[in-house]
């Protein structure tokens, strides 16, 4: 098992890409605290791994939310005595509209949700990981925080800034044996992607719009994931995995 004994906490683990990863990590081992702004998802999570004979805990989180990040932190501290794997996934879209037409209040959310909420993870989980003699943190951005997309400038902002994030807490804490990388997924089968299946229009030309042909599934970014939080990964950091079945080379 590759992180046999490891404690994790997963963001955004109620579903998607965070539930497939949970189930992975308790697969191979790890203690697992699921985090996520809806209590019922993430109880779910919780549920799945403890009946498939798993160790995980529920935390309901807001990670734009300072205390309760921290509350997070500390939670994962009193239940497993340290912290190894910190998998920043939680995220949010955004109401399609011109930059000139968003409202300020939307734009707010979306960044601090999507990369506030990566800093306040990273700040509050470092501390631990340095006490631990070292740690792997993985945020999750997206293609279109490498590339530009017309509509979604808070979303696109948002998951940039993460790839720079992550390469600014590489540098600074890669000597201290914490490592720092991120995912760059493409279009994959979770909720986010959901008003865009109803487009019988955009959706046939989405959903096969990149080498493979076809959407990813959560299991597969959960792959990648899990070979960034173990050992396999030992000498990565600062680095962003795409993982988007060659959308980005079309």
């Amino acid at each position: 098992m590759r992180l046999q004994n490891k404690v994790a906490i997963i963001t955004g683990g109620g579903g998607g890409i965070g539930r497939a990863t949970a189930a992975l990590f308790a697969e191979e081992g790890a203690k697992v605290v699921v985090a996520d702004v809806n209590e019922k998802l993430a109880y779910e999570t919780m549920s799945f791994i403890k009946k498939g004979g798993g160790e995980a805990l529920s935390v309901n989180v807001n990670m734009a939310n300072p205390d309760e990040v921290l509350e997070l932190i500390n939670k994962t501290i009193e239940e497993y005595k340290g912290l190894d794997i910190l998998f920043n996934n939680a995220g949010v879209g955004n109401a399609e509209v011109k930059l000139a037409d968003m409202p300020i209040d939307e734009w707010d959310r979306v960044v601090d949700i999507n990369l506030k909420g990566v800093f306040l993870g990273m700040k509050y989980a470092i501390p631990e990981m340095e006490a631990r003699g070292g740690g792997s943190i993985i945020n999750t951005s997206s293609i279109l925080g490498l590339k530009g997309k017309k509509f979604v400038s808070p979303y696109n902002a948002s998951k940039g800034g993460v790839v720079i994030l992550t390469k600014n807490a590489a540098l600074e804490y890669g000597g201290k044996n914490i490592r720092v990388n991120a995912i760059a997924p493409g279009v994959i089968d979770t909720a986010i992607i959901e008003g865009w299946k109803s487009d019988k229009r955009k959706w046939p030309i989405i959903s096969t719009s990149n080498a493979l042909r076809r959407v990813g599934q959560p299991e597969e970014v959960a792959k990648t994931v899990l070979f960034l939080a173990s050992d396999d990964s030992s000498y990565i950091t600062g680095t962003t995995i795409v993982v988007d079945g060659g959308a980005l080379t079309v």
